[in-house]
């Protein structure tokens, strides 16, 4: 009779480790994928960011025998652009480069359908990511007007509106993140309180014995982070698979940033033994603080 109560006992045990791990394992499991989209959402959103062009345009009306002296004002204001803070990198435009590209788009062949050179110097400025939204750009444009030399600054209005929507997507994406946090420690907290339920009874009887409380704590602190681990270890791997999946058999295009997904990898590991622990503490300290009364009511 005692063989079979301590059988029932080990598998009840067994069972409920195997449920906390697999908690843990699809909770930081479905936490890491959120992670790893907006990594990849926020690198592709500034690529995108990098693709917004602003073309600031010299003075096309010079007698040609100031040439010289308006390439060296032309070269000086692209260094001086170059060197301020919010570009990314520029491109010098002459005149016959824009006239060979106009031709191109308007699909003219012929020189005497096309007079040459009718087109400004300009040059071709990408802008960093973060000065792109509707808030900072109109100062980068009056920084870039300012050089000597520019006399017209323009930028893709149409564009500037995508990029700002592109802000607001990244925005709520970073609110689903924070939620699936949220709902992770409330999982885990929840499944490691039931556990721990199951053993008020023991940790009242090893109180009443005399035990001390550091005493009590310890091995389920200990177990606590048996299972962290191998609940975030399984969540790992499941989330590789994904990730492997998806850049490998479906040539996803994600972001090849080590040191994003290592951090990536480090935090929700140490999530999941974080809010193990804890919950394990808290929920033990429960019970060593309760009367022997209130763990039939509990």
């Amino acid at each position: 009779m005692a063989k079979s109560v301590d059988e029932f006992n080990k598998k009840r045990l067994r069972s409920s480790n195997i449920t906390v791990v697999v908690s843990i394992a699809l909770v930081l499991f479905l936490l890491g994928l959120m992670g790893l989209i907006l990594i990849n959402a926020q690198k592709y959103s500034d690529y995108l960011k990098e693709q917004l062009v602003v073309n600031a345009y010299f003075d096309e009306n010079y007698d040609a025998k100031d040439s010289a002296k308006i390439a060296k004002q032309e070269s000086d204001a692209v260094q001086q652009i170059q060197k301020m803070e919010s570009v990314k990198r520029t491109t010098y435009i002459s005149k016959k480069m824009a006239s060979s590209e106009a031709k191109k788009s308007l699909g003219i062949n012929s020189e005497a359908l096309f007079e040459e050179d009718i087109f400004p110097a300009s040059v071709e400025i990408a802008l960093k990511p973060q000065y792109t939204d509707s808030t900072k750009i109109g100062a980068v444009l009056t920084q870039i007007k300012a050089v000597p030399g520019i006399v017209d600054v323009k930028n893709d209005s149409d564009s500037q509106k995508i990029y700002d929507n592109l802000n607001k997507i990244l925005k709520w994406i970073l609110a689903f993140c924070v939620l699936f946090l949220v709902l992770a420690i409330v999982l885990i907290n929840n499944s490691i309180r039931l556990k721990v339920f199951s053993k008020r009874f023991i940790i009242k009887t090893m109180q009443l014995v005399g035990a001390k409380r550091r005493f009590i704590l310890k091995p389920f602190i200990i177990e606590a982070v048996v299972l962290g681990a191998i609940g975030s270890f399984i969540g790992l791997l499941a989330l590789f698979g994904v990730w492997y999946y998806f850049t490998t058999a479906i040539k996803t295009p994600f972001v090849q940033d080590t040191n994003q997904y290592i951090w990536l990898v480090v935090s929700i590991f140490g999530v999941g033994l974080f809010i193990t622990v804890l919950s394990t503490i808290i929920a033990t300290w429960r019970f060593l603080r309760s009367n022997v009364d209130d763990l039939y009511y509990s």
